[in-house]
């Protein structure tokens, strides 16, 4: 195990109760922990939507960056439901929590095709601890990860689904994606596709 030891302004600045649009604000506002980590050695491989990167209980050997696509994080319910946890686009960093841990709570699909930075575990646990500037930054990023987190939690906490359709959208910039990727909304708001498609069908 190891510690991180930053100052609380880092961790969480002036603005950290502003609600931001949440995928691109992150890959951009955290480009300084991925300057540190870009250092490292580390390989690209190519992957085709539907892979399974990595599951459940699964050993944590690697972490990941999204150069180009886009990789999910589900939580799978014992109904067979499952939560999109992230959605990691370009500039994104996949599942950073398991930085910290031997395996994975949760699992990675490829939902399209995608071109990730792959680097070991042990290589970015080193540089966190050895590179105070490196650990206050990857503590910075994980300030912002901490909020998005939190209004995923708001947003299923309500029980309507025009009401957590309305966070969704607050958080999103009040843009909604094209119709073929819904059922990826649904995931997020903890709803059907089905409930998600009559609120959409009452608002037109």
């Amino acid at each position: 195990m190891f510690h991180l030891r930053v100052p609380v302004s880092d961790l969480f600045p002036e603005q950290a109760c502003l609600i931001n649009p949440i995928h691109d604000m992150i890959a951009i506002m955290s480009q300084s922990f991925f300057d540190h980590l870009q250092q490292l050695r580390h390989t690209r491989r190519s992957f085709a939507a539907g892979t399974l990167l990595f599951d459940r209980d699964d050993p944590v050997t690697s972490v990941y960056r999204v150069e180009s696509g886009e990789v999910h994080l589900l939580r799978r319910q014992a109904d067979g439901a499952e939560f999109i946890l992230q959605r990691a686009q370009e500039g994104g960093l996949l599942a950073e929590a398991s930085i910290t841990s031997k395996v994975y709570h949760c699992g990675a699909v490829v939902v399209r095709p995608s071109v990730l930075a792959v680097f070991s575990r042990a290589d970015v646990q080193a540089l966190i601890t050895q590179n105070q500037q490196a650990a206050t930054a990857f503590a910075t990023h994980l300030g912002r990860e901490v909020r998005e987190a939190r209004m995923r939690a708001e947003i299923l906490s309500l029980k309507r689904v025009s009401e957590r359709l309305d966070a969704w959208l607050v958080w999103n910039d009040n843009t909604l994606i094209n119709k073929g990727k819904w059922h990826q909304v649904a995931k997020e708001i903890g709803v059907s596709s089905e409930a998600l498609y009559r609120e959409l069908a009452r608002r037109r």
